[in-house]
């Protein structure tokens, strides 16, 4: 089981309805396409910095559900899969850092913006 964010470069949404709609959109366009385009340098930034503190190696899968995380990544959107057992830690530091990033992170099985 894992835990999932979907980190963008945009506009942060007004509120979880339209971010809702947006990661709708940015997940049927760049991830669910055949047509995966090489991820966006803000994007690979974010991730850079995440792995620097939580190593995406397949030794250290009781973080990541999926390896590497840049296969999860398409145009200016990523899709985070946490371990379950770690999600709490982990997406808290994932979310802030998006912030400092410039980048919005949604929560989409709560279907909200993280903070």
């Amino acid at each position: 089981m894992s835990y999932d964010l979907a980190v963008w470069d945009g506009e942060r949404p007004l509120d979880n309805h339209q971010a809702g709609a947006t990661y709708d959109e940015l997940y049927e366009r760049y991830l669910e396409s055949d047509d995966v385009m090489p991820p966006a340098p803000r994007i690979v930034a974010y991730v850079e910095a995440l792995v620097e503190r939580y190593p995406n190696d397949v030794d250290r899968s009781a973080v990541w559900a999926s390896s590497p995380i840049l296969n999860e990544a398409s145009g200016p959107v990523v899709y985070l899969l946490m371990s379950y057992g770690t999600a709490e830690e982990v997406s808290e530091y994932a979310a802030s850092l998006a912030r400092e990033h410039g980048l919005v992170c949604f929560d989409p099985q709560g279907e909200c913006l993280r903070p």
